[in-house]
């Protein structure tokens, strides 16, 4: 079993919010007892990410859960090396679409080769970081930025483009009616200088399974 952490900063964040935001303070009372948690393996971040593109948190585990039995019968984390020495029909098997095979795959060359400089990744902003893995195949702005909440565990991050983030913002503040990137941005603003935080709960409020990468 893979050993997780949390933030340090995840008490004061959460009393900041709640005296700022009404919809935070209902939010956070109602997921007391849950906070986010990191696996401390850039890797396994990162392929999460990638099993999670454009299908539910349920759906996401479901794979990642017949992924890593197939790969390495651990549900926990994920080696590049266990991955790369698998063929693509096998990996398909577990419920990966075939570019998300290809994006897997290029992925663990990336750090079975050394090209991603996860030593440094903690003294670098956010926006290097952002840079970085975007220039690896399959990975977007949005899984960057997944890696950062998750991973890393920066505390300021607004994923403009994910769509839990916009439904949730839609539901809860905005009685359903669909919302601009402008209006989340707005939105997100007031919860600086912990948008990472206030975005968790969000995803909470739409499925009580924690989000986790």
């Amino acid at each position: 079993m893979a050993r997780t952490v949390t933030p340090d900063y995840w008490d004061d964040a959460c009393k900041h919010l709640a005296r700022r935001d009404r919809v935070m303070r209902k939010l956070i009372a109602r997921s007391a007892d849950g906070r986010l948690e990191s696996r401390g393996d850039a890797f396994t971040t990162l392929a999460r990410s990638v099993v999670g593109q454009q299908i539910s948190v349920r759906a996401a585990q479901s794979v990642w859960e017949r992924l890593t039995a197939i790969v390495d019968g651990a549900a926990s984390a994920l080696a590049p090396t266990a991955v790369l020495a698998l063929d693509a029909p096998t990996l398909r098997s577990a419920g990966l679409s075939a570019r998300k095979v290809e994006y897997l795959t290029d992925l663990a060359r990336h750090f079975e080769s050394g090209r991603v400089h996860v030593a440094q990744w903690r003294k670098m902003d956010d926006e290097a970081i952002i840079e970085e893995l975007v220039a690896i195949r399959g990975i977007g702005r949005w899984t960057a930025e997944m890696f950062l909440i998750f991973h890393l565990m920066r505390p300021n991050v607004l994923p403009l483009d994910d769509i839990g983030l916009l439904k949730g913002i839609s539901l809860n503040y905005f009685s359903g009616e669909p919302v601009s990137r402008a209006e989340v941005r707005e939105v997100g603003d007031a919860w600086a200088p912990f948008r990472s935080v206030a975005t968790w709960y969000i995803w909470r409020s739409l499925d009580p399974l924690p989000v986790a990468y």
